[in-house]
């Protein structure tokens, strides 16, 4: 007759199938997590251009607001910001009131740019 307790240690623990298992199920929970932490870091990482971007084009929409449309029309169409040369391209459109539609575009050497619209007056009176 077999022993109850030896019958009770013989199947306690895991056996190598199920350890193997458990590794495998693991491994693949690790793969997608470092996918998706990847993922994030390259959305993310193009995020500091889109907002250099739109603060350089902001910067020459305040600029037409301040001086009126027709000295910023005359500005230079690059600006540097920070150690970035940024290219600013502006059309400008007359409005029935009398003002200018400024759409102003920048993007820099490489990565995302930025566009931002703009009613200005055509001249500033002090």
């Amino acid at each position: 007759m077999r022993d109850p307790m030896s019958a009770r240690a013989a199947t306690r623990g895991f056996t190598l199938l199920e350890l193997v298992v458990a590794v495998l199920v693991l491994a693949m929970a690790t793969m997608a997590a470092l996918r998706s932490t990847e993922h994030a870091t390259r959305a993310l990482g193009g995020e500091t251009a889109r907002v250099l971007a739109l603060q350089v084009a902001l910067n020459r929409a305040e600029e037409y607001r301040l001086y009126g449309a027709r000295l910023a029309g005359g500005l230079p169409r690059e600006a540097r910001y920070g150690t970035t040369l940024w290219r600013l391209d502006v059309t400008e459109e007359p409005t029935r009131a009398g003002h200018v539609l400024a759409t102003i575009g920048a993007r820099g050497e490489a990565g995302p740019g930025a566009r931002v619209a703009v009613i200005a007056p055509r001249v500033v009176t002090p």
